[in-house]
């Protein structure tokens, strides 16, 4: 693998840019260049250049997002420890098809800069295989992007010859993880964020060694806070001690699972309910977008909302609701919105989606006065 940025060179789609070659290629201008080539030469030019820093933003799924000033020696070293535990090796091909604005993307760059894989680019959208016709060794996905190529045949056809498909940027719910297990290629969940540099643990989806448990790096040392919230050593990729907000359970063996993030406890009559546990519930009664969020109440401090997106048939919802949930965890509030709030690279907006309940129940008190 190669960590001298200077000496590093980009396989992209067959032909190799040099750091020089690049330069000239930015010389020619954006017009010469399809957009998403383009953002790739932009991002090149940024870690080439001789500062050992690059700027990366955060989704902003929990809060405003922000952006951070990361060690690119960090980034390579991430981009080793993925590419040693996939076995990924020189030439063989990776697929970049997310926005290069977010880390995940970022570090695909990387990854090929740092193993020799030969780059295949495709703008972000939400059919990234729908003009791709050679196998791929590698891919990496959002949850969205992968559910959207398994609706379509001849893009599934596709997906089924990539070898290996890492799926991060979101939770992959049951409906898509039982759709996973017909793809022949070996398919991860990651765990990790852009403090992280990326994932720092992956967990297995589909085949003989499917599990429902994270499995970290070798290097990376977990622990829980007083709160059960996960804490990370990553030294490698890290530099300081990182507290998360995700509540966790470590496993005997080095494991681990999230059972939510702790910003998502909505505290209901002295009740602390898990938001991403009751999705997890609902998740094969509600065939639309959803999102359970809270909106202040003054008898119980927080009232659990069930936001959908769509036109349900709500009557036959709340039965099954009532079959599905004790008393104390049902949605006091079932509202429905256009859509779904998510940030730019696809998640959640869970701060937005609060926002939004609060207003449409505003909404619903002012129209029955």
């Amino acid at each position: 693998m190669v960590f001298n940025r200077q000496k590093q060179r980009l396989l992209l789609e067959g032909k190799e840019y040099t750091p020089d070659d690049i330069r000239r290629c930015m010389v020619r201008g954006v017009e010469n260049y399809p957009s998403a080539i383009w953002d790739l030469f932009l991002f090149l030019q940024e870690w080439f250049n001789d500062s050992p820093l690059l700027a990366v933003h955060t989704s902003g799924s929990t809060g405003m997002p922000k952006k951070l000033m990361v060690r690119k020696e960090q980034m390579m070293q991430s981009a080793r420890l993925t590419c040693e535990y996939l076995n990924l090796q020189a030439g063989d091909t990776a697929l970049l098809c997310m926005n290069l604005r977010y880390i995940g993307a970022m570090m695909v760059v990387v990854r090929s800069l740092v193993a020799g894989l030969n780059l295949i680019v495709r703008p972000a959208s939400g059919h990234p295989l729908s003009d791709i016709h050679e196998p791929l060794k590698f891919a990496a996905m959002v949850p969205l992007q992968v559910y959207n190529t398994l609706q379509v045949p001849e893009e599934k056809e596709r997906l089924k010859q990539t070898d290996i498909l890492i799926i991060g940027g979101g939770a992959v719910d049951a409906r898509l993880e039982a759709d996973i297990q017909s793809l022949p290629g070996a398919v991860y969940s990651t765990y990790g964020m852009t403090e992280t540099l990326s994932h720092i643990a992956l967990r297995r989806l589909n085949g003989p060694a499917a599990s429902e448990h994270y499995h970290p790096f070798s290097s990376v040392h977990l622990s829980l806070s007083p709160e059960n919230t996960l804490v990370i050593e990553a030294p490698l990729v890290c530099a300081d001690i990182l507290q998360t907000n995700d509540i966790a359970r470590i496993h005997p063996d080095g494991s681990f699972s999230i059972l939510g993030r702790k910003d998502n406890v909505i505290n209901s009559g002295g009740i602390k309910i898990q938001a991403e546990e009751i999705e997890k519930k609902l998740r094969l009664l509600i065939p639309i977008p959803f999102v359970i969020t809270s909106v202040p109440d003054k008898r119980l401090g927080q009232a659990v909302v069930l936001l959908l997106a769509g036109q349900p048939d709500i009557q036959e919802m709340e039965k099954g609701i009532q079959a599905i949930l004790e008393p104390y965890y049902r949605p006091k509030h079932i509202l429905v919105a256009d859509c779904i709030p998510q940030t730019g690279n696809g998640k959640v907006n869970r701060a937005d989606c609060r926002i939004l309940a609060q207003r449409l129940l505003q909404l619903l008190n002012d129209s029955s006065c």
